[in-house]
């Protein structure tokens, strides 16, 4: 279990600094993903970061000069977005164990999504410590891959949809406060990036685009919300595939931040969008999240690659390592190496009652391609958002929010 560590620059941070740009990309971890769960029935009692780290090392490409610890934040650091009531009743649950029915109403915890476990303070604490690390060292510029990030859903009062923090926010808080001030944020996560929104909409310095499964929890993020003008919804149809990925990396995610001229941009890299996923019904392979992160690394002076949702221990480690892969620009061989292929063939669900993957999804990292027709309720979406952007640029409001 990681010990308490000192709290992050960027966390207390008043006035911009400059550092030299990081020289090489970084990837953020922490132990304490390895020993802890959510519970035996939860999504998340799957192993999904340590997989990544584990994963990444046996095929040489983590080396300790590229490693980080996460730091784990302290409440004077979360306070710069989540209310000091909630952060208080979080650290409560954790050391007492419980949530009584006022705190579960008040602040969502101790529910079915959102349950009491042992480190439920610690480990969301470390992911956040880490966006807030990655801001400091992307000050000057650079590449950090945190696939412990991607809290999406945190709200400043409560606990939501997995998430007992908002280490997006955070991060994105965190950049601001080195001097970063404009941020494009990519969400390609399977479910609405609601908590970001809830953060950053209406702010002429934030671009929020999400692309996400039409009627999925949390049943936000319609065509139609726009966040007071800077933020893109884009719920897409079950089975989307990679084919309809790149319609929309064409056609709205590039052009949207190429004009936004950003200074960072940090990609959601929801595994949950992956065929295989349990919990969403979408069809992509692995090739179309490394697809629109080679598309936004040339747009990019800062980036910054989280993880996010993603309940399938195999897809969601042999994404996030090949997106490692894919940052460092180490090759990948069509099949792994015995010390990989073991560690994949070493995962289980861990009480879910589910037989092991296709023999592919242990012997190599990429996906066969899942291409397809672009149906036509997409082209219209999509022609919608470019419909609605022409008309903000002929008519330009005023901001209705904050980051």
């Amino acid at each position: 279990m990681d010990r308490p560590a000192p709290e992050t620059p960027a966390a207390q941070a008043t006035a911009p600094r400059v550092r030299p740009a990081t020289p090489v990309p970084v990837f953020i971890g922490s132990e304490i993903y390895r020993s802890t769960s959510y519970g035996g029935r939860h999504p998340l009692r799957v192993p999904r970061v340590s997989t990544v780290m584990d994963l990444c090392r046996a095929m040489g490409w983590l080396p300790a000069e590229q490693y980080r610890t996460s730091p784990r934040a302290r409440p004077a650091a979360l306070e710069l977005w989540h209310h000091p009531e909630y952060i208080a009743a979080l650290q409560e649950a954790e050391a007492i164990g419980k949530a009584s029915p006022e705190i579960q109403a008040r602040f969502g915890l101790g529910t079915l999504s959102n349950p009491v476990f042992p480190e439920m303070f610690r480990r969301p604490a470390t992911g956040a410590g880490g966006a807030m690390l990655a801001a400091e060292l992307l000050a000057g510029g650079g590449i950090v891959h945190l696939p412990g990030g991607g809290t999406h859903h945190g709200m400043p009062d409560r606990a939501n949809g997995f998430c007992y923090l908002n280490d997006v926010v955070l991060g994105m808080i965190a950049l601001r406060h080195m001097g970063v001030r404009r941020l494009a944020y990519v969400d390609i996560d399977a479910h609405h990036a609601d908590g970001v929104e809830a953060g950053f909409a209406g702010d002429p310095e934030a671009l929020l685009i999400s692309v996400h499964e039409a009627g999925r929890w949390p049943f936000s993020g319609t065509l139609e919300e726009d966040g007071g003008g800077n933020c893109f919804n884009l719920p897409v149809p079950r089975g989307f595939n990679d084919s309809e990925m790149r319609a929309v990396l064409q056609d709205l995610i590039l052009p949207r931040v190429t004009d936004f001229r950003p200074d960072a941009v940090i990609l959601q890299c929801g595994a949950d969008a992956l065929e295989e996923d349990p919990l969403a019904r979408l069809g992509l392979s692995n090739n179309a999240h490394i697809e629109v992160l080679r598309a936004l690394r040339p747009l990019a002076p800062r980036l910054l690659v989280l993880g996010g949702g993603g309940y399938n221990p195999w897809s969601v480690g042999r994404l996030w390592s090949r997106v490692w892969a894919d940052l460092t620009g180490a090759a990948i061989p069509e099949r792994l190496p015995p010390a990989a292929e073991a560690v994949l063939r070493g995962l289980d669900w861990r009480g879910g009652g589910r037989s092991m993957p296709p023999e592919t999804m242990v012997t190599t990292l990429r996906d066969l391609p899942r291409e397809g027709m672009v149906r036509p309720e997409i082209r219209a979406a999509l022609g919608a958002l470019v419909r609605r952007d022409t008309i903000a640029v002929r008519n330009p409001r005023e901001p209705t929010g904050r980051g």
